[in-house]
């Protein structure tokens, strides 16, 4: 019998101050379609859950208050994830996923390495994917202020544009345009006064047993074509995959912080020697790693059956999965890398080493240090 994961789904929400994640909870906690949901969230008493809202949607879904969710606290998280559990084991609770809500300038990345190597969570939770909010109307203002709002969109799964309603079509324009050259990989929709589509919000993350071919292509910002169930639905539709920003007069124009993420991809057609990938990763890593936001891909390994699929953060790295759904015989392995303060041409020189034999290659002079 096929290994089933049956790990509970967490759902990390983060994103801009005041971009509306609390509203996108109330309404998530109210649609019956999104399941019974146990809410981790940061700074209660201030800006929470409506506590009847809770209680009417069900009685299953619980909060819980955890402070700021940053690195100076994994520890009650671990505590918090943990609680929670066992409280599901005793009959106590009963959820179907968890929500993580973030503070508005949190870094995802230490949350996301706590989810994957804290021995608390990782046996019984696993990251189903980041959501961010991009509030349109403060967006451009707050990238240039914020560092941390930048990592937030480069790290999204997804990114849900709020707020659309409060500025011109030309301005919203330019916005996802910015928000697509800091991250071209991430699916993107825009809210209707703080809702979005349930099933929009889950099932991101490639990283699961029952992942389809589809779902990985999507994943790695390369869906197949197909027709859009919710076109014309004002509001759900998936947004226009737009160009990355521009620096012509008229169009959108560099920020203080955007041209710190740069982000590189690859299609390698034949399967990779195993070598070679391990040492490309290792080097990697090695050289670049605390400033390597998200390694994702589909890799063919010479002698291997099936393909599979990685995801890393910095040094990080969930298992691997093998995708045992591949069909045909289409070997293209497909790597996507989004860092921080590397050079583009760095990393695309990087990921070419891919293509190479084990006897070709020149490590030295792949991703060489600083002042080297």
């Amino acid at each position: 019998m096929e290994h089933q994961d049956h790990r509970v789904p967490v759902t990390l929400l983060t994103g801009f101050l005041g971009a509306g994640k609390t509203t996108l909870l109330n309404h998530l906690i109210r649609d019956p379609e999104a399941g019974r949901i146990a809410v981790v969230m940061n700074e209660f008493g201030d800006v929470g859950l409506d506590h009847d809202l809770i209680e009417e949607a069900t009685e299953e879904t619980v909060l819980m208050q955890s402070g700021c969710l940053c690195c100076t606290i994994r520890g009650d998280l671990a505590r918090t994830m943990a609680s929670l559990m066992a409280r599901k084991k005793r009959g106590e609770l009963a959820f179907d996923r968890v929500v993580i809500e973030t503070t508005g300038i949190a870094d995802p990345g230490p949350i996301l390495h706590t989810m994957v190597v804290d021995d608390l969570i990782a046996p019984h939770y696993r990251m189903d994917g980041v959501v961010t909010l991009a509030d349109a109307a403060t967006g451009p203002s707050t990238l240039d202020a914020q560092f941390e709002a930048v990592s937030q969109i480069a790290m999204a799964d997804l990114i849900v544009f709020t707020k659309t309603d409060l500025v011109a079509p030309y301005d919203l324009e330019r916005f996802e345009k910015r928000v697509v050259g800091i991250n071209a990989s991430a699916r993107r929709v825009r809210a209707n006064h703080g809702r979005v589509q349930t099933g929009t919000l889950f099932g991101l993350s490639a990283m699961r047993a029952s992942v389809t071919t589809d779902d990985v292509l999507e994943w790695l910002g390369t869906p197949t074509p197909q027709p859009d169930p919710l076109a014309g639905l004002s509001g759900f539709g998936q947004a226009k995959s737009a160009p990355a920003a521009l620096s012509m007069s008229g169009a959108a124009s560099p920020a203080p912080h955007d041209h710190r993420i740069g982000s590189a991809s690859i299609d390698v057609a034949e399967p990779i020697p195993g070598s070679v990938f391990d040492f490309w990763l290792d080097t990697l890593i090695a050289l670049k790693g605390p400033d390597i936001l998200r390694i994702k891909g589909i890799v063919h390994v010479e002698g291997l059956q099936w393909p599979f699929v990685f995801h890393g953060v910095q040094h990080i790295f969930d298992a691997p999965v093998p995708l045992k759904t591949w069909s045909g015989s289409d070997t293209t392995s497909r790597v996507v890398v989004i860092a921080r303060d590397i050079d583009k041409g760095d990393l695309k020189a990087s990921l070419e080493t891919l293509r190479m034999k084990p006897q070709e290659a020149n490590w030295s002079d792949t991703l060489a240090p600083a002042g080297a």
